[in-house]
C-alpha cells in the first residue's frame, strides 16, 4: 500500500447554490399555500382573473413545494453528503453547473405555464410534455453526476445514506418516465397513454412513491448522515438500517392503490394497496426509531443547539406521518376521511413537519460551515422552530377536525338512506372557522422560514464561502469486486427473493396454491438457516461485498422498486376494456364535449370535484348510482379527482338546465349561496379553438379511442353546430352569449357527464 497522500477540494459552490435556491423557491411555494388557501374561504381572493384561481395556483403550490423546495434541498444535501462520505470531489463541474440551472429553468418554466392552464390535468404531475423532457434529462444529469462520483471514491463501502440516494434516482427515474408516457397534439398539450381505471391506477402508483422516493427516501439518507454529525454520535443500529432500507423500498411501491379504496379500481388491486401499506408500518417505524436512538447520549443538546431540534422534531413527524398513512389505507378508516380534508392535514404533517424541519436543520448544519463563520442568530433559529412548530400543529388539528367533521356529515344517512346534511354547502360552511386556523397556521410556518432566510442571509454576510477539503491516501488496485452475476448467484440473495415470492403466493393465493406458498416458505427458512449454519457464511458477508460495488447494489434496488409496479400495471394495462366495463360503457366525447373537457382540465376543476362516485347510501343518494370501472375508460386523462373542496361531478348531466351552467360559471354564488368557488368571466370572452380538435382526436384515436373517422372539415362543422344548439337553448332561458365561446364547450361537456351506453340493456335487445 503506497503511503502517498493528496488532496481533494469538494465542489460546494454547488452545494450552495442548491441550499439558496431551496430557500427561495421554498418562501414562494409556501406564499401561494397560504394564498390558495385563503382563496378556499374568501373567494374574492381569486381577483376574477384566469391565472389567479385556486385550480391553476394549487398545482403551482403543490409542484413549487415539491420539485423546487425539496428538490433544490435535496440536490443540496446530497452532493455535500455524497462527497464527504466517498471522500471525492463531484463526477463534474459542467455537469453541477447544468444540473443546477437546468433544475432552476424548469421551476421558471413550470411557474409560468401553471397559471397560464397548460396542465396535463394529474395531481403532481401537471407539468406540460416538453418539461417532462427537460425534467428527465436534467435527471438524467444528476444520475450520471452521481454515479460518476462513486465511480472516483476513495472510500471502499457505500455508506446507508449512498443507499437511499440511489433508491431516489433510480425509482423517481422509473415512476416520472412511466406516469407521464403521453401523445402530444401541439407544442403546449398532450394527452397521457393510459385512460380511466389505467390512468388511475398509474398515477396514483406514480402519486404516492413520489412521495415515498421523492420526499422521502432521499431526505432520510439526509437523516442518515447530518443527524449523527450534528449529534456526533454514530448511528443507532446498522442493521436496523440495512432492514430498514430493503423492506422500505421493496413495500413502498405496492401501496399507491390505497388512494383508490371503494372506487371502480378492481377489488383486488385495492387489497394489495391497503395490505401493503399496513405493512409500511414497521420499515418507516424502524427509520425513525433509528433516527432518534441516534440521539441517544446527546439529548440534552436539544436545548441549546437548533440543528438537532429542527432534525428530532422532523424526525418525530416522519413517524407521525407514516403512522398516519397506513390508518388512513384501512378501508373503513377511508370510507371516512378520503375526500375530506384529513387527507390535506396529513400531507401537510409529512411536508411542513418532515420535509420542511429537516430542510431547516441542514441548513442551519450547512451555513457555517460552507460559508467559514457563525450562524448570525442561534436565539432566532430557535424562534423559527417554535413558530414554526406552532405553525404545523394549528394547520393539522385544524384539518384533523375539518376532514372529521366533514367525513361525518357527508356521511350521515338514516336506515331509509334520508340524508341529515343534503346540501353539501352546509358542510362548507360548518368548516369555515377550520379553513381559516388553516391559513392562520400557514401564515406563521411561513413567517418562520422567512426568518430562517433572513438568519441565513446575515450568516452569509458575516463569512466567506470556502470549499470543503480532504486527504486520501493513494491505495492500490482494490481487489476484484463482486459482480452481477455473483450479486445474484450467491445464496444471500436467491434465499431473500425465494422467501419474497413464496410468502407472496401465500399471502395473496387461494386454495392449492396458498398452500404451496406456506410450504415452500417454511422450507426455504429452514434451508437457509442449516445452509449459513453449517457453511459458515453469512449474509452480513454477502452484503459488504455487494457494497464494495455500486453496479450490482443498483440493479437489486431497480428490480426491488419495479416488482410491485410491474405486478399491478401490467395486469390492468393489457386487459381488453370492453371485458371489465360491468353493465356500463362510456359515450365517446363530441369534438364539442371533448374541447370543453380540456377547458375543465385546463382550468384545475379536478382539484376542487371529483367525478366518482363510491358505493355508499349516503353518497349515491347524493350524487346518483355509483361509478362503474367502464364509464371513464377513454377518458385521457382520468379525473376521479382525491379532494370534494366542491360536490362529485360524476352524475352531473342533465340535472340542471344550460342556464344555470351559465350563472354558475359567471357567478357561483348566484345559484349556490355560500359558496367559495371563483368566478369564470373569461369563459365568456375567450373563444374555444377548434383548430385544435382534429390533432386532438386523432391523437385520441391512437389511444383506442372509437371516434369515427372524420375529417377536419367534419369535426369542425360538428363542433360548430353543437354549439350553436347551445347557444339558441341558452337564448331561450334568457341568456345572451356567443356559440364560439369557452363557456358553450363548456356546458356541452358538464351536460354529458353522467351519460353511458347501457350494456345491460344492450344485450338484452340484441
Amino acid at each position: 500500500m503506497s503511503d502517498q497522500k493528496r488532496v481533494i477540494e469538494y465542489d460546494d459552490q454547488t452545494v450552495r447554490m442548491f441550499m439558496i435556491a431551496s430557500i427561495f423557491w421554498g418562501i414562494v411555494g409556501m406564499l401561494v399555500g397560504v394564498i390558495v388557501a385563503a382563496q378556499l374561504n374568501f373567494h374574492i381572493l381569486n381577483f376574477d382573473t384566469s391565472w389567479l384561481t385556486f385550480g391553476r395556483l394549487r398545482p403551482l403550490h403543490t409542484n413549487a413545494v415539491i420539485f423546487a423546495f425539496v428538490g433544490n434541498m435535496m440536490f443540496a444535501g446530497v452532493y455535500h453528503s455524497t462527497q464527504r462520505l466517498v471522500k471525492a470531489r463531484l463526477g463534474s463541474d459542467l455537469l453541477s453547473k447544468v444540473h443546477f440551472w437546468g433544475w432552476q429553468l424548469i421551476i421558471v418554466s413550470a411557474a409560468i405555464t401553471l397559471p397560464l392552464g397548460y396542465t396535463r390535468g394529474k395531481e403532481y404531475a401537471e407539468l406540460i410534455w416538453p418539461i417532462n423532457i427537460a425534467v428527465a434529462l436534467i435527471w438524467v444529469v444528476f444520475g450520471i453526476n452521481f454515479f460518476l462520483t462513486l465511480a472516483k471514491r476513495n472510500e471502499k463501502s457505500l455508506y446507508v445514506a449512498i443507499w437511499f440516494y440511489i433508491a431516489t434516482i433510480i425509482t423517481v427515474a422509473m415512476l416520472y418516465i412511466v406516469n407521464h408516457l403521453s401523445i402530444p397534439t401541439g407544442l403546449l398539450h398532450s394527452y397521457p397513454i393510459f385512460g380511466g381505471v389505467q390512468d388511475a391506477l398509474v398515477q396514483w402508483w406514480y402519486g404516492h412513491n413520489a412521495v415515498a422516493f421523492f420526499l422521502t427516501t432521499p431526505i432520510l439518507g439526509i437523516m442518515y448522515y447530518y443527524m449523527p454529525k450534528a449529534a456526533d454520535r454514530p448511528v443507532y443500529s446498522y442493521r436496523l438500517s440495512v432492514v430498514h432500507f430493503w423492506s422500505l423500498v421493496f413495500i413502498y411501491i405496492w401501496a399507491g392503490p390505497h388512494h383508490l379504496l371503494y372506487t371502480a379500481l378492481p377489488g383486488w388491486l385495492q387489497q394489495l394497496g391497503m395490505i401493503f401499506s399496513l405493512m409500511l408500518w414497521a420499515p418507516s417505524w424502524g427509520g425513525m426509531l433509528n433516527g432518534l436512538l441516534t440521539l441517544r447520549g446527546a439529548w440534552d443538546k436539544l436545548r441549546t443547539d437548533p440543528v438537532l431540534k429542527f432534525f428530532a422534531a422532523g424526525v418525530t413527524f416522519y413517524g407521525m406521518a407514516t403512522f398516519e398513512g397506513p390508518l388512513l389505507s384501512i378501508r373503513s378508516v377511508n370510507a371516512l376521511a378520503h375526500y375530506t380534508d384529513w387527507i390535506i392535514g396529513h400531507v401537510h404533517a409529512g411536508t411542513l413537519g418532515w420535509n420542511g424541519f429537516m430542510a431547516a436543520g441542514m441548513f442551519y448544519f450547512l451555513a457555517p460551515r460552507l460559508w467559514k463563520t457563525k450562524l448570525y442568530s442561534v436565539p432566532m433559529a430557535n424562534m423559527h422552530f417554535w413558530l414554526g412548530l406552532v405553525g404545523i400543529l394549528l394547520y393539522v388539528a385544524s384539518m384533523w377536525v375539518s376532514g372529521i367533521t366533514q367525513g361525518l356529515m357527508l356521511n350521515n344517512a338514516d336506515e331509509q338512506g334520508i340524508l341529515a346534511y343534503p346540501n353539501f354547502l352546509e358542510t362548507l360552511q360548518s368548516i369555515r372557522p377550520l379553513m381559516l386556523t388553516r391559513v392562520v397556521g400557514g401564515g406563521i410556518y411561513l413567517a418562520g422560514f422567512i426568518l430562517m432566510a433572513y438568519n441565513i442571509w446575515k450568516t452569509v454576510q458575516s463569512g466567506e464561502a470556502v470549499n470543503g477539503v480532504c486527504e486520501v491516501s493513494a491505495a492500490d488496485e482494490d481487489a476484484k469486486k463482486m459482480g452481477l452475476i455473483g450479486a445474484v448467484t450467491h445464496p444471500a440473495f436467491l434465499y431473500s427473493a425465494g422467501l419474497v415470492v413464496f410468502s407472496c403466493i401465500w399471502l395473496f393465493a387461494d386454495g392449492f396454491l396458498e398452500l404451496i406458498g406456506m410450504g415452500a416458505t417454511i422450507v426455504t427458512v429452514m434451508s437457509c438457516i442449516v445452509h449459513f449454519t453449517r457453511s459458515g457464511d453469512s449474509f452480513a458477508h454477502w452484503y459488504d461485498k455487494l457494497l464494495e460495488n455500486s453496479m450490482p447494489f443498483t440493479v437489486l434496488v431497480l428490480i426491488s422498486a419495479a416488482t410491485g409496479g410491474v405486478v399491478q400495471i401490467v395486469p390492468l394495462v393489457n386487459i381488453d376494456k370492453a371485458s371489465v366495463a360491468e353493465d356500463k360503457m362510456q359515450k365517446v366525447y363530441t369534438p364539442l364535449e371533448l374541447a370543453g373537457r380540456d377547458i375543465y382540465v385546463s382550468e384545475g376543476c379536478y382539484n376542487c370535484h371529483s367525478q366518482q362516485i363510491r358505493p355508499f347510501v349516503a353518497e349515491v343518494k347524493r350524487y346518483g348510482d355509483y361509478s362503474r370501472l367502464g364509464e371513464s375508460i377513454y377518458d385521457h386523462p382520468y379525473q376521479w379527482g382525491s379532494k370534494r373542496t366542491g360536490p362529485d361531478l360524476a352524475r352531473l348531466g342533465d340535472k340542471y338546465p344550460d342556464a344555470w351552467h351559465y350563472d354558475h360559471m359567471l357567478d357561483p354564488r348566484q345559484t349556490s349561496p355560500g359558496s367559495n368557488m371563483p368566478n369564470y368571466p373569461w369563459l365568456f370572452e375567450k373563444f374555444t379553438d377548434y383548430g385544435s380538435l382534429p390533432s386532438k382526436i386523432n391523437a385520441q384515436k391512437m389511444l383506442g379511442v372509437p371516434f369515427p373517422d372524420w375529417s377536419p372539415a367534419e369535426i369542425d362543422s360538428a363542433a360548430k353546430a353543437q354549439a350553436k344548439a347551445i347557444q339558441k337553448k341558452l337564448e331561450s332561458q334568457g341568456k345572451e352569449v356567443d356559440a364560439d365561446t369557452e363557456i358553450v364547450a363548456l356546458i356541452a361537456y358538464l351536460q354529458q357527464l353522467g351519460k353511458s351506453i347501457d350494456l345491460e340493456h344492450e344485450v338484452a335487445t340484441n
